[in-house]
Order: C-alpha cells, then sequence, then structure tokens
C-alpha cells in the first residue's frame, strides 16, 4: 500500500484485536456537529480495557517491573506536539521559547455525556481541579514543583484529567522535546537528561511511539527518528503524525508515500490550530485545507486530519492493550507467587525469650550442618556456581599443592655434587671405625632439610584457616542475614574461635617438625628398598671417581652427574658420603609424608571437632548472658523487607483482581484469568 496507508499486516493485527470487542471500523467523517466528539464508536467497548490498564497505572504496578502498554508521545523541540496534543484534548497546553514539557505529562483523555469539561491534575500527593482558562497556569505550577523553577527536567511524571464529551478514550505520555543545544538557562546535559527519558519510556515493547514531525524538514534528519529507531528497528509500533502541512504543502505527499524512515504504523497529516482559533474553527479549517489545497488535496483523505489521527491511536492502543493483556496476567502471577515465596522465608517475628533461644539454636544448627555438608561430606548443592564453597574439592587441592611444595624445596645450598655430604662428613670426624655412617653427619644434613621447609607448614596452617574462617563467614552471614542485632556478635565469637584453632594448629606443626629433628626412625620398608636399589650403583661411581680414566661425568644413583671436583677425596670419604646422600635421600621422602598425612589427620580432626562441638559452644558462650528478646528484634532492614513484600501483594493482588474483572466481562479473548 505504501507509506501513506497502513500496513495489511498490521491493519489485519487491528481487525483481528477488535473483531473480539465488536466494533465497527467505520471512516471518519469530517461534516460532523462541532458537539459530537472526534471519535466514539470504538469507545464503550475500548473503556473498559482502557480503565483497566489506567487502573493497574494508579496502583503503580510497573515498579514491579510489570511493563504496560503506552502511547508515548515524542518530537524534536518546535515539532508542533503540543498543538497535537491539544487538538486531541481539547485544552490549552503550555507555550515558551525553548522546551515547555520539563516532566513526563500522562494525558488520561476520557470521553463523558457531561457538558461540561472536568480537568485534574495529579502529582506527588496533590489533587488539583482546574478549567480551561487555569489549566495552562496550573500544568505549570505542577511543573515548577516537581522539576524545579528553572529549565531543568525530571523524570517524576506529572497527571492530566481530561473528561470531556468530545474528547476520545486515549492515555498518552508527552515527553519533552528534543534538543541537542541548550538555551535559555537550560543544563548543559539537557540532550543527555532528555534522551534517557524517552528511551526508558519507548523501549518497552508494550509503547507505542507517536512521533510528531514537523513537514517542513526532511524526516530522516529528526533526531526523534534516530531515538525511536533504535529500538524499534522495523517501525512497527511506530505511527507518524506530520504537523504544520499548511506551512510547506508541497512535497508532502511524496514524503508519507516514499516512507524513507520506515514508519511501520503509517502516518496521519494534520494541521495546527493557530493564534486564537477555537477548536471548531481548527478542524474546519483542516478539513477545507486537505480538500482545497492543490498539494495537500492529492493525499489519501485516511490519513489526514486530527479526528482520523484520534481513530487510528483509539484502534492501536485497542490491539496492543489486547495483545499484551495475556502476557500481563502471566506477569502479574508470577510476580505475585515470587513475593509470598519471599515473604514466607522471612523469619517469624520474636516475641519472647523462648522464642529467641529456638531462633538462635536454629542458626546455630543450620550453620553446622551446612558445615558438616561443605567441608566433611564434599556436597555443594547450596553453592553449585561458586567453586569456592566446593571446600572439601578446595582443602584437598591445598593439601596436594602443600605436598608438591615440601616434595620440591631445594635440599641444601650447594650446586657440586656431593659437597654438602662432604663438608658434614669432615666436620663430624672423629676417632672411631674406618667407614662407619657417623648419625651425627645424618643427623645435621636432616635439620638442614627440615630448617628449610619449616616455614611451610605454618604457612599452609594460615591458609587453612584463613580459608575455612571465610567460609565460616560466609555460612554465618547465609542464616542470620536477617537479624542484623546478633549477626556481629556471632561472627565475632567464630572469628575468636577460628584464631584460637589457628593458633593450636601452628604450634601442632611446629611440633611435628621439631620432632623429625629429634628422632631418625620409620618402620616403612620403603626406606630399606630404596636404600638398597641407590646403594647398588655406589662401587661403580666411586671407581669411576679414583680410577685412572679422565671421564668427567658418571652414573650415579641420581642419574649422571659431574665428577671432576671429586678427584681430589680419598675413596672412603667418597663411600660414606655417597651413603649419606642416599639414606637421607631414602629417608626424606618418608619424613615429608609423614609430615603431611599428620598434617591432614590433625586438619580433618580439628575441623570435625569444630563442627560438632566447638562452634556451639562459643556462640552460647559469647551470646549466653545477653537478652536474646531485645538481640532478635526484627531489623529495620528485615521489617522494610517485609513491609515492602506486603505491599507488592497487595498491589499484585489488587491488579489480578482488576484485570480478572475486565477478563470476565469480556469473553471473547480467547483466553482465560
Amino acid at each position: 500500500m505504501g507509506g501513506s496507508m497502513m500496513p495489511e499486516a498490521y491493519e489485519n493485527n487491528i481487525d483481528a484485536g477488535l473483531s473480539s470487542l465488536a466494533i465497527t471500523n467505520t471512516s471518519p467523517c469530517h461534516n460532523v456537529p462541532v458537539q459530537a466528539p472526534i471519535i466514539s464508536s470504538y469507545n464503550d467497548q475500548i473503556r473498559p480495557l482502557l480503565d483497566t490498564i489506567d487502573r493497574l497505572r494508579n496502583l503503580n504496578v510497573m515498579k514491579e517491573g510489570i511493563q504496560l502498554p503506552t502511547i508515548v508521545v515524542v518530537g524534536d523541540q518546535s515539532s508542533g506536539k503540543s498543538s497535537v496534543l491539544e487538538s486531541l484534548a481539547g485544552i490549552s497546553l503550555p507555550r515558551d521559547v525553548g522546551i515547555c514539557t520539563r516532566v513526563p505529562l500522562v494525558m488520561r483523555l476520557q470521553r463523558s455525556s457531561s457538558p461540561e469539561a472536568e480537568i485534574l491534575l495529579k502529582y506527588g500527593v496533590k489533587s488539583v481541579t482546574t478549567d480551561e482558562e487555569h489549566i495552562t497556569k496550573d500544568i505549570c505550577t505542577a511543573t515548577e514543583a516537581i522539576a524545579g523553577s528553572g529549565k531543568g527536567v525530571s523524570d517524576t511524571p506529572l497527571e492530566l484529567y481530561v473528561r470531556n464529551k468530545s474528547v476520545p478514550d486515549l492515555t498518552m505520555v508527552d515527553l519533552p522535546g528534543i534538543t541537542r543545544n541548550p538555551v535559555n538557562g537550560q543544563p548543559e546535559d539537557i540532550y543527555e537528561q532528555v534522551s534517557a527519558m524517552i528511551k526508558k519510556y519507548i523501549e518497552p515493547q508494550e509503547s507505542i511511539i507517536l512521533n510528531v514531525l514537523a513537514a517542513g524538514n526532511d524526516f530522516s534528519t529528526y533526531e526523534s527518528i534516530r531515538m525511536s529507531k533504535q529500538v524499534d528497528k522495523k517501525g512497527e509500533r511506530t505511527l507518524a503524525v506530520v504537523t504544520k502541512a499548511d506551512v510547506q504543502p508541497q512535497g508532502l505527499l511524496e514524503k508519507v508515500t516514499a516512507d524513507d524512515v520506515n514508519i511501520g504504523l503509517g502516518y496521519v497529516c494534520v494541521r495546527n490550530r493557530l493564534g486564537d482559533e477555537t477548536y471548531q474553527e481548527a478542524r474546519e479549517k483542516e478539513t477545507s485545507l486537505f480538500k482545497t489545497d492543490p498539494w495537500l488535496s492529492k493525499i489519501d483523505k485516511n490519513i489526514v486530519g486530527i479526528p482520523v489521527l484520534a481513530k487510528r491511536l483509539v484502534e492501536i492502543q485497542a490491539m496492543m492493550i489486547n495483545r499484551c493483556l495475556p502476557g500481563i496476567v502471566m506477569k502479574i502471577d508470577e510476580k505475585l507467587d515470587k513475593s509470598v515465596v519471599e515473604l514466607s522465608k522471612l523469619p517469624a517475628v520474636i516475641t519472647c525469650e523462648r522464642e529467641a533461644w529456638m531462633t538462635l539454636t536454629d542458626i546455630i544448627r543450620s550453620v553446622e550442618s551446612l558445615l558438616k555438608l561443605l567441608i566433611i561430606q564434599g556436597e555443594y548443592s547450596e553453592y553449585p556456581d561458586d567453586l569456592n564453597m566446593h571446600c572439601s574439592a578446595r582443602l584437598a587441592d591445598m593439601l596436594i599443592k602443600f605436598s608438591n611444595d615440601l616434595q620440591a624445596q631445594p635440599q641444601v645450598a650447594g650446586t657440586e655434587f656431593l659437597m654438602d655430604e662432604i663438608n658434614v662428613l669432615e666436620e663430624c670426624k672423629c676417632i672411631g671405625l674406618p667407614n662407619f655412617l657417623r648419625m651425627s653427619a645424618f643427623v645435621s644434613i636432616l635439620s638442614q632439610r627440615l630448617d628449610a621447609i619449616r616455614a611451610r607448614p605454618v604457612e599452609f596452617m594460615k591458609e587453612i584457616w584463613d580459608y575455612l574462617e571465610a567460609v565460616l563467614s560466609s555460612v554465618i552471614n547465609k542464616y542470620s542475614e536477617n537479624f542484623s542485632q546478633i549477626q556481629p556478635s556471632i561472627q565475632r565469637a567464630s572469628r575468636r574461635l577460628i584464631s584460637k584453632i589457628k593458633e593450636q594448629s601452628v604450634t601442632r606443626v611446629v611440633e611435628m617438625v621439631e620432632m623429625e629433628k629429634m628422632m631418625e626412625y620409620t618402620c616403612n620398608p620403603e626406606y630399606t628398598t630404596v636404600r638398597t636399589q641407590m646403594i647398588a650403583a655406589q662401587a661403580n661411581f666411586v671407581n669411576t671417581v679414583v680410577g685412572l680414566n679422565l671421564a668427567t661425568s658418571a652414573s650415579s644413583g641420581f642419574g649422571t652427574v659431574p665428577i671432576t671436583h671429586l678427584r681430589k677425596y680419598p675413596a672412603q670419604l667418597l663411600h660414606q658420603a655417597l651413603d649419606l646422600k642416599i639414606s637421607i635421600t631414602a629417608y626424606w621422602a618418608i619424613v615429608v609424608r609423614r609430615i603431611v598425612d599428620s598434617v591432614a589427620l590433625h586438619l580433618q580432626f580439628t575441623v570435625k571437632n569444630l563442627v560438632n562441638s566447638q562452634f556451639q559452644k562459643e556462640i552460647v558462650g559469647e551470646l549466653g548472658g545477653g537478652d536474646f528478646e531485645k538481640m532478635l528484634d526484627e531489623s529495620p532492614s528485615v521489617a522494610c523487607k517485609r513491609e515492602r513484600l506486603k505491599n507488592s501483594i497487595k498491589l499484585l493482588k489488587e491488579s489480578k483482581e482488576a484485570v480478572a474483572a475486565v477478563l470476565d466481562q469480556s469473553p471473547g479473548h480467547g483466553y482465560r484469568y
């Protein structure tokens, strides 16, 4: 059909949406008496739906994240937005140089049988009844109350209710006009403020965008077109109203027919009311203009005039409400169920000391139970995505790293093979049997190695208990978050307990290392096995070193090593040095394993003792003398949350009832509530 007509697919959607409402699609007539409403044939059927949406809006259901179908009026500054809205509402709106609309103006138009117009402004807690003579001043007063007396804008809406026999049933949100360059005292970031506000309103898929364009400019240059295209790329929910058709009529037909900016819901061309014209005079002149002007008379009569715009908006509004209502019903149910469940999870209000003790006991047991799952049993279903809370696995990782660190510790300073052992043997010489390995030499080498790794077990224990302290703190927070008065005391007691256990564990591992220094012992047959295997290469190695050949390296139980530096030493000393190195190597593997095993056993025992008894004793000792009833009074944050959830549930239930009422009256919608 081209850009000048409503797309066929969209028209079919409207027909389908309105058929269930028994709406007859009639062409607008420009010659009806002035006293007749702009559009009336749809109102009786549409009003219950629109009243329901307005009821939901008044209930503020949108703060629950439920979007409502809304006609959002946008346009560049001085595009004629105010004139269009005035023509639809039949009242005068503020006009000034620069930005006039500084807050979202929610216009609720409702046709009534009363001969007198009823006009009401609502903002904050105020409701102001006004009339056509004072409406402009009252809107300015309300705007200043919301956005201040300057030129700044505010996102707080101002609601305008107009009941009149000559208005269509429509609810629209008029937003500030878009201006890139601040003038007349406007804030420097006025463009960013207005853009953010417009995007907030037009981004939801439930929003219908009414884009107001002045006829005299290229439509593609409008900032409002750019913004609407960002959120509605195909223009499926954008309707354009072209104002000031009489200012530059030439070429307007080509613009709306070509539709270079892809307005999916089509165009409506109108003439702005000028000067002191009455609305009756304005409509008569508009009708005459599109009939007699040599350029404008060529435009299809189905897309010209304020009555056509009103009819089109009512049709689109009805279709959007009809389409969105099932989704709104579903979202209300989901939000209501979620709020009810969340409220049920809040702790009961404590009224006596006995309940306080029971609550504290429940917190302690819950913490102990989860710690058992996390640390002892290796379960982590409570924290499936938080790897740091998979405690059993993390503790195993830390223990493996600890073992590897001990194995990888540098033996003793020295770069040449056997020199450390030779130096120790030289200093342990005594009068005695030849070829006899002195235990003093063995102990000296062993002590050097133990001193080299002494700090690591201490570091490991500190790392372990720092980690467990963080885990315990997280679990305590989980179960005591609703008791801010008692939570610090529990956390303080748990930190003190962990600190005490950490100190005991450090003392324990220091003792383990010291015990290894004081006595050389093992019943592990691995020591003899490894030593026997390695000693087999001893004779060949020594013979190679003291032999007459000029070899620079030789094979030993430790691989092939350089030997030039060893030729100056007698065979007896070399035998003793290699024997000492083999003995230390075989024994060191057992020492490391014994330390790691002992640390692991100590850790398991201590953790189980912590979970099974120490935690409860420490907490009760910390709080046993306190006033539980006072300490467990509901915290302000929980009380606030409880009140918020109650209000949310009340709001959602009222919203549910409001939607149910209109659906009960409209069985043809094809869905159930």
